[in-house]
């Protein structure tokens, strides 16, 4: 049977590597230069007790590089199972930098080779940065091509109708994901579409004969109660004929991936869900993380604390800091700082405008909001206001990613189970200041919030901080 492979994989692979490759010469040539300039600096390497011989860093850097790209191979960084998606194909690239020049100081510790470390200081944050930048660009690009309905897996759903409705609305909720569903299979078969623009094909008699009408590249079954293991197998090397790809969807919702684990058991590929845990060294890490970065920050952004303050100090009556008492971790309420975005007697006001609120749920949101200052609005626009912020987190009160940090009012109103969005510290930034913030409907908002708290990790934090500046230089649903 031919290979049913889209061709753009192999495109899109290739292009990563080229560009990864360019990149990492980029890294240590800019290394090499910066560290010992445009002469050829020899390195001493001690082969046994009684001799030595040198190379020169410019072979060095070379050596370096293609142990870097093959690093990046064997961390499968290419692969297309991470391609567009998720935070893997980024944690993969670090991974391989960290095995590579870990793999390089003990080869040079074997040798008795003292390699520069102003060198590799600046080979390994410049080409890691890169790489992940490079990826990012070329990841941008792929999203487009998919929002055009390019560079696509030909989906087809498989199994009971209620359950494959509701991975099908998952998947289509966006385009990121690449997969292009072309139709549907259930128990039994239908007229009516399984939902707006996906077709029931066939029934569990015709599912091959689906696949090879519709050209599909991706299987995904959402559930075998009527399907025998015996037939499931029978299906599974079928597909591998073809070479389409079977996925097995979980009834398991709103958990990523460093939670799920497989556990074989005579057979069976039983599916293992870690427990979300915040404590010890993750919540260790994560301070540290909070703490790094607000001092920079708060030390970097000095200037413009000083404009902000000058602009909001002169353009109306009032303190320059607004303080609000809002909820922090496990309950703990705390003094949360902005620059003043609103008039004096802003909280006076709000009763008498509650009615006419645009907010979504228990948020008192206004488009128009008459009580906030010229400047203000600016302020808001780009997030500027929620700089000082930053103070918040290096006290502690606060991270620079979390969720919303709530009013003691909306906590009041909580159902039981969005009580767990107090599970984490509350943060300057997070899944819904980056997903629409205002323009989201309340249900949206503690999705968002409870799968930032179930599925935290330092690489999301890094992420959502990277589409954080992007949302601030083009705002959306800011106000």
């Amino acid at each position: 049977m031919a290979r049913n492979t889209p061709s753009w994989e192999q495109h899109y692979s290739r292009c990563l590597a080229l560009t990864d490759f360019v990149l990492i010469l980029i890294a240590v040539a800019s290394a090499q230069i910066i560290r010992f300039g445009i002469d050829q600096q020899d390195l001493a390497i001690r082969a046994t007790d009684r001799g030595s011989f040198t190379i020169n860093y410019t072979a060095l850097s070379l050596v370096l590089a293609l142990g870097w790209m093959l690093s990046l191979s064997v961390f499968s960084t290419r692969n297309e199972m991470v391609f567009g998606v998720g935070a893997e194909e980024y944690r993969r690239v670090a991974n391989a930098t960290f095995a590579t020049f870990g793999l390089l100081a003990i080869i040079a510790f074997s040798l008795r080779s003292q390699i520069g470390r102003g060198y590799v200081f600046i080979a390994l944050p410049l080409g890691l940065l890169l790489l992940l930048l490079g990826r990012w660009v070329w990841r941008a690009w792929l999203n487009k091509q998919r929002k055009a309905k390019k560079n696509h897996y030909r989906t087809l759903i498989v199994g009971e109708r209620s359950k494959s409705e509701h991975v099908a609305r998952q998947i289509m909720s966006s385009h990121k994901n690449g997969l292009w569903i072309v139709g549907a299979v259930t128990e039994h078969g239908t007229p009516l579409a399984l939902v707006r623009n996906i077709e029931v094909v066939a029934n569990y008699d015709g599912i091959i004969d689906a696949v090879d009408a519709l050209e599909v590249h991706t299987l995904i079954l959402t559930s075998s109660d009527l399907l025998s293991p015996e037939r499931i197998r029978e299906l599974g090397w079928q597909l591998e004929e073809r070479d389409v790809s079977l996925v097995v969807a979980a009834s398991l919702t709103d958990i990523a991936g460093p939670r799920v684990h497989m556990r074989p058991v005579t057979g069976l590929p039983l599916m293992s869900i870690d427990y979300p845990k915040f404590e010890g060294s993750r919540r260790f890490t994560k301070r540290t993380f909070d703490l790094v970065l607000s001092s920079i920050a708060l030390v970097a952004l000095s200037p413009v604390f000083l404009t902000v303050a000058l602009l909001v100090r002169f353009s109306s009556k009032g303190p320059v800091f607004f303080r609000q008492e809002r909820v922090g971790l496990n309950g703990k309420p705390f003094k949360m700082i902005k620059f003043r975005s609103m008039v004096v007697d802003a909280e006076d006001q709000l009763a008498q405008l509650q009615e006419e609120s645009e907010g979504a749920g228990l948020l008192f949101k206004m488009k128009n909001d008459p009580r906030v200052t010229k400047v203000g609005a600016l302020l808001r626009k780009h997030s500027l206001d929620e700089l000082p912020q930053f103070a918040n987190v290096w006290l502690g009160e606060m991270s620079l990613v979390g969720p919303r940090p709530p009013l003691p009012s909306e906590v009041e109103q909580y159902e039981e189970w969005t009580h767990r969005r107090l599970l984490a510290p509350p943060g300057i930034t997070g899944l819904w200041q980056v997903s629409g913030r205002s323009n989201l409907s309340w249900e949206d908002s503690v999705r968002l919030d409870l799968y930032y708290v179930e599925n935290w990790s330092l690489t999301s934090d890094i992420l959502i901080l990277l589409r954080t500046i992007k949302t601030v230089l083009k705002p959306e649903g800011a106000y």
